[in-house]
């Protein structure tokens, strides 16, 4: 997701919005993409109203476990490149 190499969008890593910090941000599209792994068990709640308060300012979450980072990242991408431009249509209508 560096050097806009998916779609030219401008992915920051590790932001911060609000009191969250978000593994990665495109501002363009208001799309959050969050890798889910082993940090993230027990804490279903704080994932919850983190991605509550994400979705409370208009964000879109997306989630995708680190597993199929690891093992099927091409299909990752495609999946960040659909709900991008789902993204994209949506904030154009």
């Amino acid at each position: 997701m560096k050097n806009k190499q998916i779609n030219g969008w401008d992915f920051d890593r590790q932001k911060i919005i609000g009191n969250y910090i978000v593994d990665f941000y495109c501002a363009n599209i208001g799309l959050v993409v969050e890798i889910d792994g082993s940090s993230h068990d027990d804490k279903g709640e704080y994932d919850a109203n983190r991605e509550m308060f994400l979705r409370g300012l208009g964000l879109e979450v997306l989630r995708v476990s680190d597993r199929d980072v690891r093992s099927n990242v091409e299909g990752v991408i495609i999946t960040i490149k659909n709900v991008g431009i789902a993204r994209m249509h949506s904030i154009d209508c």
